[in-house]
């Protein structure tokens, strides 16, 4: 039996508290492509907690360049 870890699915308002901005700066991020990768699910903006994780060290590393 294989037991695949499921990545929690984030609300824009949960990715708005983790980077410490608000939703509406967070929608234009996704409206510029500049927002972590996410999809419509139900029609709500869905994050994956992985992509928006990778998304913030990417953001450090592009930092430090």
């Amino acid at each position: 039996m294989t037991t695949e870890r499921i990545d929690r699915l984030l609300f824009i308002e949960e990715v708005a508290d983790k980077i410490r901005r608000s939703p509406s700066a967070v929608r234009y991020l996704v409206h510029v492509g500049d927002a972590p990768k996410s999809a419509k699910i139900g029609g709500r903006r869905m994050f994956k907690e992985s992509d928006v994780n990778a998304w913030i060290e990417e953001q450090f590393n592009k930092a430090a360049s």
